[in-house]
């Protein structure tokens, strides 16, 4: 190996990078705001538990629609493709005969500092750090022969979906009242603390609240989230080691295998999780079968329709559909506006900015966060007018190379 590997290999140029994977991280960061937003306005023990059904029908048909197209579909698609970087940039590394591991420890190292300066100082609901904090794992299956990532992908996700399933059965055996009550002590006392620090509060108190937060809700979700972040991007890397994600056209039936099959298999499951329990909470006193059932459900189905997802906008790109493209500027810039959003939720929901927390109907929120993106969606076009990379990447890749890329985009010369 090179031991100059740091100045053998720098970020990829905008003409090698692959637009399909920019428009898919865009369309990912539309997804995840639609979620997001909801957390912004309102406790986060209270997302992702259903549709409510005392809200007005608009309401519950936004709030349907978001829990059975959206819920858990979009950090699954971005853990995918996190993936396939993570095999791209290792077969860059191959390829140049450089060492990859410095380039990719520093890398993950920066994610996560990325990750806890957000989880900490700005909102509590990051994802990053699961990121990070997988990605160092992930190492463990550079090497590991291609066949092999589908199936430790998808053992990874159902190991933790057949522990839930045995858990429903548990609690269907031993009743309702085998909730934890110390747990839901604790829930109880962040849930009260939440409406003060974030509806009522100062930013000091906000983020006293966020390391309590951490603390006591964060790291224990760890153990779920990590594996399953682990297993996606494995699933990940086989679409790059493969070639599947840059010449879709030698896997026809793959590709129509997600489509017909990995799609309305995981719409079904939703559906049936839906029709279980309409508004799973995992964070009553009481805790019951159905509750647990209808999530785990959930976290089943979101996978499969992920894929489905990415097969789909695989399958318009191929056919010469621009649409799709439209998103790539803001998947170029998708750590930027990842934490712009988290910024401008914050600011305009708690008590230390426009103090909205809790006034947003659901169908503001959605709303709400289409006109934030379509907004930052115009910022990235324009911003890429002049630049080459989003202002966090840009500190994120000279972090990882250790060296400062080049930000403006080169000077044509005038025609004579």
């Amino acid at each position: 190996m090179n031991s100059q590997a740091p100045a053998a290999l720098g970020p990829l140029a905008s003409s090698q990078r692959i637009l399909s994977l920019d428009a898919l991280r865009g369309i990912a960061l539309l997804g995840v705001l639609l979620m997001n937003v909801e957390s912004f306005t309102g406790s986060l023990f209270d997302v992702g538990t259903g549709i409510a059904p005392a809200q007005a029908w608009p309401d519950r048909l936004a709030d349907g629609f978001v829990y059975i197209f959206v819920q858990g579909k979009f950090w699954t698609l971005f853990a995918l493709l996190f993936g396939m970087g993570f095999a791209s940039m290792s077969e860059r590394a191959r390829a140049a005969g450089v060492d990859f591991l410095p380039l990719y420890l520093r890398r993950s190292v920066g994610l996560l500092a990325i990750g806890l300066i957000h989880a900490l100082a700005i909102w509590s609901g990051d994802i990053l750090v699961s990121y990070a904090l997988a990605a160092f794992a992930l190492l463990l299956l550079r090497n590991a022969p291609q066949g092999a990532l589908w199936p430790i992908g998808a053992l990874l996700n159902l190991m933790l979906v057949a522990m839930l399933l045995l858990s429903s059965l548990a609690i269907a055996l031993v009743g309702q009242d085998a909730a934890d009550l110390g747990d839901f002590a604790v829930d109880q006392a962040l849930r009260a603390r939440e409406i003060a620090a974030y509806a009522q509060g100062s930013y000091v108190q906000a983020s006293a609240l966020r390391w309590d937060y951490f603390v006591a809700a964060t790291l224990p979700s760890y153990w779920m989230f990590v594996p399953m972040a682990l297993g996606l991007f494995a699933i990940g890397a086989w679409f790059v080691r493969s070639g599947a994600i840059v010449a879709p056209a030698r896997y026809p039936r793959f590709y129509a295998a997600l489509r017909w099959g990995a799609g309305p298999l995981g719409l079904a499951i939703t559906l049936i999780g839906l029709a279980v329990d309409s508004e799973p909470v995992l964070t009553g006193r009481t805790l019951s079968a159905s509750d647990m059932f209808a999530t785990t459900l959930q976290m089943l189905a979101a996978p499969l329709m992920s894929l489905a997802y990415l097969a789909w906008i695989v399958r318009a790109l191929e056919r010469g559909a621009r649409w799709p493209l439209a998103f790539a500027p803001a998947g170029r810039m998708a750590l930027t506006l990842y934490l712009m959003q988290s910024v401008i939720g914050t600011v305009v929901f708690y008590g230390y900015g426009l103090g909205l927390w809790g006034e947003a109907s659901r169908v503001a929120q959605v709303l709400g966060a289409c006109v934030l993106f379509g907004l930052q969606l115009a910022f990235a076009r324009l911003w890429f007018a002049r630049l080459r990379y989003g202002p966090m990447e840009w500190l994120w890749r000279w972090f990882t190379y250790a060296r400062r890329p080049a930000l403006r985009q080169p000077v044509l010369p005038a025609l004579p």
